[in-house]
């Protein structure tokens, strides 16, 4: 079946390959010298993706590099509208333990990105990479990516970091992506420190690594109040699939009843009077939080029966562990689908995307 019976798709979170090289391009000197002698530039994600006789299908086929003329290539093929492009590498920026080079790394890579894919068409959008170890310059390469490379908003790591996202600490991050009205979101790829730094086989790192970190940094944005003290603010949680946030609801109910947490007068947070679900799910339907989802999940028709179809963001992965066939085969078999609408379908192809990266401007 093509993947055109879908009608209009856009692609809510796709990756760009990095290159070294054009990246160190952007650095300010000595950074640029230094990186050109080291040959590197970010931290690895973790320990657990190398060292194991593990390929995805790209590999396997002995698919060479995507840059920005394949992204387009397979925009056409697919039948995509328009992608939001997120790191590979840059994944592990939270990694980054010295505050003036997280600063230098991520203008180098926005730049980058600006001028290889932004600038290449249109139709390849970008998210920034921001040095939240320093929130304070974080929140003023926000604002120069927003407004001077025209991103949509900034990518923040679900692991890495040294406290979760809803920290008090990162809240200048959160103050000017409400000034600016932008999106921010919140992207698995590296999964050590979550208890599995010693399992032996990779698939149940990956399947599991990627949900952890969103859940663990999901609770801590919503627990903190990140949403009332920043009304503007939306956040879609990415590449963990959607059975995750199932699982956030069920236990923060159970949790939320037995457990009384004093919050002082003037705070935000889930209160003691308040039903945990019925806060999340209210921030969905106005619009704040978003999830990245892929189209042949199980739990999907459950999920759009308890949350509704609003947060589900359809996203290709591509050109991670994808290709141009089961993207195509994963979209029409959504389309086959007869246990969600018509309408469901359109919200999670793409106006859930819409919404949420505010486009079109």
């Amino acid at each position: 079946m093509s993947s055109q019976l879908a009608g209009r798709i856009i692609d809510g979170d796709g990756h760009v390959m990095e290159d070294n090289a054009g990246i160190i391009a952007h650095m300010a000197a000595p950074y640029r010298e230094i990186a050109q002698r080291r040959g590197v530039i970010f931290p690895p994600l973790d320990h657990l993706h190398a060292g194991r006789a593990v390929e995805t299908p790209p590999q396997r086929d002995g698919r060479p590099g995507v840059g920005p003329e394949g992204w387009l290539a397979f925009l056409d093929d697919v039948g995509i509208e328009w992608t939001v492009l997120y790191p590979t590498q840059a994944l592990a920026y939270g990694k980054i333990v010295s505050l003036d080079y997280a600063v230098a790394v991520s203008r180098a890579y926005n730049d980058w990105l600006y001028h290889t894919y932004l600038k290449f068409d249109a139709r390849l959008k970008g998210m920034a990479i921001v040095p939240m170890q320093d929130p304070e310059e974080a929140a003023k390469e926000l604002r120069r990516a927003v407004t001077e490379l025209g991103m949509l908003g900034a990518m923040m790591p679900s692991n890495g970091l040294p406290t979760p996202l809803g920290s008090k600490m990162y809240w200048p991050v959160y103050a000017e992506a409400d000034r600016l009205g932008c999106c921010l979101a919140v992207h698995g790829g590296a999964h050590d420190r979550f208890g599995m730094d010693h399992m032996n086989m990779y698939v149940p790192v990956h399947a599991l690594g990627h949900p952890w970190g969103l859940a663990v940094n999901c609770a801590s944005v919503v627990y903190n109040g990140i949403f009332d003290r920043f009304p503007r603010v939306r956040i879609a949680f990415l590449e963990g699939g959607v059975a995750w946030l199932l699982l956030c609801l069920e236990r923060f109910h159970a949790s939320h009843e037995t457990h009384f947490q004093y919050i002082p007068p003037g705070e935000f947070g889930v209160r003691e009077g308040e039903e945990p679900s019925r806060y999340i799910i209210k921030r969905i339907k106005e619009g704040r939080l978003f999830l990245g989802c892929e189209t042949e999940e199980l739990t999907m028709p459950f999920a759009v029966k308890v949350i509704g179809n609003e947060p589900f963001i359809y996203s290709s992965d591509f050109p991670h562990e994808v290709t141009n066939e089961s993207c195509k085969r994963d979209i029409a078999e959504l389309m086959e689908s007869g246990e969600i609408t018509q309408d469901d379908k359109e919200a999670i192809l793409y106006r859930n995307a819409e919404r949420f990266y505010k486009l079109p401007l």
